[in-house]
């Protein structure tokens, strides 16, 4: 039996007087945090299945408490009350904000990210998207809350809009200084090279001191003995390599039916599709990992739909194999639809599974999804990795230590 480092322990402890971010990672990663009695109270908006309140909470080693949460999905709310208790609030944020009847509990944090349709470069029609403009309600119970800090997540073209100077003058003028980056989830230890914006809003210290958070893991092209000093300064001690898709799945038997399943995870969420015979035939024309539409159009031209041959230029991804040794792409809502993206198994001839996109978004096997395969489906798509939620909660644990007593 593995005894107790007291002593490791201690030492981590007293780091933490620091009030350094990566203080607190290490702290963390050794189960320094989990157990404290002083736990900051978090609010999670637009939380979907919960993926930035599982970052921030026990489940990663974190110690904020969860108090309310709000999405206009049920079945997302269903999911989030399954894992962190009933505290979340199905409906609409604007007109629950509207009902006198609903009391907002006090709180230290508020996180969450308004739905990013109406910044995304997949959006066609951005102008004039009201879902632009739902940072107002975010805002709104920012201040109701009495929260101290705040965490805004949402697609990197954010950071490039009108909207986003919106967001930090609003926020300068409730007494918050800001500061932004785009994080890349592979990073932080996710299997994944999804990028996602954030804005951390402080009211008593500048966020800047502890945000971006400092990366745990590095590129596998990147060598720890030739890098230069300044560039180490963004890691933490002794970080890790980029887990890939080999680390996330290869354990993974065959997927079996096509509905989930009433067993054990991780094979409850592990089944597959009825694909056509013409799109085995697509699979089987390009067997080799990392292999896209370009080659089957060059290996089997015969199968390609005319909209891809039309379609001369960009689309890389799409019809796309995995590599077995790098992260995975960004996993979408419809993952399992290989025309979306690259989502095809790297050996395999099939797209990725359900539970292979969870994994691949960092959510442990126990974690509880619920609703139809399609609903689970957007809940997985949508969510932040909680690897990556868990070091901006670093970051955020780091600035509530530091706040006036």
């Amino acid at each position: 039996m593995k005894t107790t480092d007291y002593s490791d322990i201690r030492r981590i402890t007293r780091a933490m007087m620091i009030r350094e971010e990566e203080a607190v990672y290490h702290a963390r990663s050794h189960g320094a945090l989990s157990k404290r009695r002083e736990r900051p109270r978090l609010i999670d908006l637009f939380c979907g299945a919960g993926g930035m309140t599982l970052g921030f909470t026990k489940l990663c080693g974190h110690c904020f408490e969860p108090v309310w949460a709000n999405d206009n999905n049920r079945y997302a709310v269903e999911t989030y009350n399954a894992n962190f208790g009933g505290h979340c609030v199905g409906g609409d944020i604007i007109d629950i904000l509207d009902d006198d009847g609903i009391e907002i509990p006090q709180a230290d944090v508020c996180i969450g990210g308004p739905p990013c349709q109406g910044f995304s470069l997949l959006n066609k029609k951005r102008d004039g998207d009201p879902r632009k403009q739902l940072w107002r309600p975010f805002m709104n119970v920012v201040n109701r809350s009495g929260a101290c800090i705040f965490v805004m997540e949402n697609v990197p073209q954010l950071l490039r809009t009108f909207e986003h100077g919106e967001i930090v003058e609003a926020a300068q003028q409730m007494g918050f200084t800001t500061v932004d980056a785009v994080l890349c989830a592979a990073d932080y230890g996710v299997p994944q090279t999804r990028k996602r914006a954030f804005i951390l809003g402080c009211n008593f210290k500048d966020p800047a001191s502890v945000f971006p958070p400092k990366r745990t893991h590095f590129p596998p092209k990147m060598k720890l003995s030739h890098a230069f000093s300044e560039e180490m300064d963004n890691y933490v001690s002794n970080p890790g390599v980029w887990r890939t898709v080999r680390d996330a799945i290869s354990d993974l038997d065959e997927p079996d039916g096509t509905e989930v399943r009433n067993v054990a995870s991780p094979y409850d969420l592990h089944f597959g599709r009825t694909p056509t015979e013409l799109s085995k035939k697509r699979y089987s024309a390009i067997p080799r990992e990392g292999m896209n539409r370009f080659d089957l159009q060059r290996r089997a031209p015969k199968l390609m739909p005319p909209c891809w041959i039309r379609k001369t230029k960009g689309g890389t991804d799409l019809f796309g194999r995995l590599w077995w040794d790098r992260p995975a792409f960004t996993i979408r809502t419809e993952f399992y639809k290989p025309e979306k993206g690259r989502y095809l198994h790297p050996v395999q001839h099939r797209p990725i599974t359900h539970r292979e996109a969870a994994r691949f978004q960092s959510f442990p096997d126990d974690f509880r999804f619920t609703g139809t395969k399609i609903e689970i489906a957007r809940q997985i798509g949508n969510a932040v990795p909680p690897l990556l939620a868990a070091r901006v909660a670093d970051a955020v644990f780091s600035l509530w230590l530091a706040r006036p007593t």
